[in-house]
């Protein structure tokens, strides 16, 4: 892995170049094995906390890693393009738009013990940018170079705050479009209705059940190109022990090695159905 500056990254894509890269800031990672119509993300995967915050911050790492999405980079590792967030979303949350990123309460708590300098939101506000800078360049690629492209957006949530049975997997559809999708949607929530976990838990999947596909890493990559599906798909946290901050390594793994087949299939049925749609 090297570590580049933003412009060197989009350089490297625009020539079409394979490598693994971390930003020169620290703040996220992307990896292109080979060019293909497909991309996964987990834009919420990071844990890191800038140090010059940790003292300012009310939070305690365990209440931030309860609301992070860990191990979602993880579950699609293997494939040609991952693209992934090394800093907690309490700093900044890429799945929120530029004006409102940086928290000041969070999940009904006051998240600052003084308010931050313009300083210090403005690092955090460029890092943001930094990442969305690469996102356009990465997607106008693809599409330029395939014609339409699908993006596996993967997240992760927290079962134990709901009062009802909830999904193993949830799918956010209300802002792509539905009607021109509808299809290979439904074939992707089909798709991950037959994991096979560990313990025989049944993968039960759902549309807008819990979540809306609301998040602004969705939002950007659709209102910017016509011809790139963004699947946010999220997770029930049943690989890891909320309470306790335990992950299950076995979930984990079973849930990376199937996907490793799932994702391949699903966006080769995409491609197949939508390549001339460019």
């Amino acid at each position: 892995m090297e570590r580049l500056l933003v412009s060197e990254i989009i350089k490297k894509i625009q020539r079409e170049d394979c490598f693994e890269a971390v930003s020169e800031d620290n703040s996220f990672t992307l990896k292109i094995d080979r060019y293909v119509p497909y991309v996964c993300g987990a834009v919420h995967d990071g844990h890191q906390f800038r140090k010059e915050l940790w003292d300012k911050c009310l939070h305690t790492a365990y209440d931030r890693w309860f609301e992070e999405d860990p191990c979602t980079k993880d579950f699609i590792a293997s494939h040609p393009i991952v693209i992934a967030g090394r800093d907690s979303r309490f700093e900044y949350d890429l799945n929120r738009d530029p004006e409102n990123a940086i928290f000041e309460t969070a999940w009904g708590k006051e998240l600052w013990k003084e308010p931050l300098t313009e300083a210090e939101k403005n690092e955090s506000r460029n890092k943001h940018a930094v990442f969305y800078t690469v996102v356009h360049a990465l997607i106008k690629k693809l599409e330029e170079k395939f014609g339409s492209v699908v993006v596996y957006d993967m997240h992760s949530y927290n079962w134990r705050r709901w009062d009802r049975e909830v999904p193993v997997i949830n799918l956010g559809t209300t802002n792509v479009d539905n009607e021109r999708f509808e299809k290979i949607i439904e074939r992707w929530r089909y798709s991950l209705s037959e994991l096979k976990f560990p313990n025989g838990l049944e993968a039960t999947s759902k549309i807008n059940d819990t979540f809306f596909g609301n998040g602004y890493f969705l939002k950007f990559i659709t209102q910017n190109f016509k011809n790139t599906l963004v699947l946010a798909t999220e997770f029930k946290k049943i690989y890891c022990d909320e309470l306790r901050q335990v992950i299950y390594p076995e979930m984990v793994s079973a849930i990376e090695k199937q996907l490793q087949q799932k994702i391949k299939e699903h966006a080769g049925q995409f491609y197949s159905m939508h390549k001339t749609d460019a």
